[in-house]
């Protein structure tokens, strides 16, 4: 049975999703992320499923044949907390979430409650590694 890939980029609109935010801070707080990221990367935001607002794109194949595309770096304006999605060395994220603030972590996401509650210099520095490291680790032909 092949694996159908659930969070794939669409053509919707990434504005209309960031107006359909109920909070009107987290709705801030996306429009300054969409600038930082969009900055940091230089790609255009692509939503990923219904909330999910990317940056770039790689294609990997895993070991088990599976295989798919996903975002390099992207972020989620969610009603309990912001998700940031980041992939890097295990080191170098553990350095970056030292310095980065007020955050909780999961396996692939960094959480925040707000935008002002972390360092911007170390948000951008996190961008820029995984972005670097996705590049490095599935290079695109």
């Amino acid at each position: 049975m092949a694996y159908e890939q659930k969070t794939k980029q669409t053509d919707n609109s990434v504005i209309e999703f960031i107006e359909s935010v109920e909070s009107i801070s987290k709705k801030e707080d996306a429009y300054r992320l969409l600038d930082i990221f969009s900055e940091v990367t230089g790609y255009e935001a692509k939503l990923w499923g219904p909330t999910i607002i990317g940056f770039g794109v790689y294609h990997y194949t895993y070991a088990t044949g599976h295989s798919g595309s996903a975002p390099l770096v992207g972020f989620s304006p969610r009603k309990a907390k912001i998700s940031l999605y980041f992939t890097t060395e295990e080191s170098v994220r553990n350095e970056l979430l030292q310095q980065f603030g007020k955050h909780s972590s999961g396996k692939g996401c960094v959480y925040i409650n707000k935008v002002s509650d972390i360092h911007i210099e170390v948000l951008q520095q996190f961008i820029q590694e995984s972005v670097d490291f996705l590049q490095k680790t599935y290079p695109q032909p």
